[in-house]
């Protein structure tokens, strides 16, 4: 499969992705299909593969076979007559900058201002006028709820509000994909729901995202498609409805059952 022949309605396709870490073998052939525009949640045990699919989807760690394509394009090789070759770092980096990707933790400048850390990467990166940047910004500022907050720095902020500002930031490259990795599981309980007030806007202006998640009622309410993984390999998907409500597979059942205990 190449770029020309990839199938024009699926921003992400993964076909048999494996990853080893040594012996550890962490993805045991994962095949997954992302519409565009549409959300898919990750759910799963800790030590599932959930994190490592999704750092492999934007070259952050380097299948070991298979293929993952994003918007048609082969991520981290090419294939010449049948081999893959591995990419330069700096065709990587071309590729990683259309995908954002929102960590854990929150990964901000603690030197520079939220306006600074957002206008940051399009400026340098992306060779933005950074006054079209602070432009862009200032919009951004706005769809997370945090316009009065542009001069603070991060240490004045709360963990939702620097999660906010993470998103802002990688929003800022104009990504054609977001990657989310368990963004409120750093956050006290009170301060989730305003993380995922802002990815259900997100959603709604039909940005294509893949969110690894433990919040079964964000999976349950914004997501077209819910995945679940267990020991590298994907145990079910559909519906949230039919794999929240309705699991097929007992592994499902378990897990959904413990969170509940």
């Amino acid at each position: 499969m190449t770029t020309t022949d990839a199938r024009p309605d699926l921003m992400v396709e993964a076909q048999r992705v494996r990853k080893n870490f040594g012996r550890l073998e962490v993805l045991k052939g994962i095949d997954l299909e992302v519409p565009r525009g549409t959300v898919t949640c990750l759910i799963g045990p800790s030590g599932s593969g959930k994190s490592t699919f999704l750092r492999c989807v934007n070259h952050l760690e380097k299948v070991n076979a298979g293929r993952l394509y994003v918007d048609g394009e082969l991520i981290g090789y090419r294939e010449k007559k049948g081999v893959l070759h591995e990419i330069s770092e700096a065709d990587a980096a071309r590729q990683r900058r259309d995908i954002g990707m929102v960590f854990q933790n929150f990964n901000l400048f603690p030197h520079r201002t939220v306006m600074g850390n957002i206008i940051e990467a399009p400026i340098q990166v992306k060779g933005v006028i950074p006054d079209q940047a602070r432009a862009k910004a200032d919009e951004l500022l706005n769809i997370v709820g945090l316009s009065h907050k542009a001069d603070a720095y991060p240490a004045q902020l709360s963990g939702g509000q620097q999660q906010r500002v993470a998103i802002a930031r990688a929003l800022a490259m104009e990504p054609k994909l977001m990657l989310f990795d368990e963004p409120t599981s750093a956050l006290d309980p009170e301060l989730v729901g305003e993380v995922l007030n802002v990815m259900r806007e997100l959603a709604n202006r039909g940005m294509t995202m893949i969110v690894v998640t433990h919040e079964m009622g964000f999976a349950r309410e914004v997501a077209d498609q819910v995945v679940f993984m267990a020991d590298g390999v994907v145990v079910e998907a559909g519906a949230p409805e039919q794999v929240l409500g309705e699991p097929r597979e007992e592994r499902t059942r378990e897990f959904l059952s413990s969170l509940l205990k």
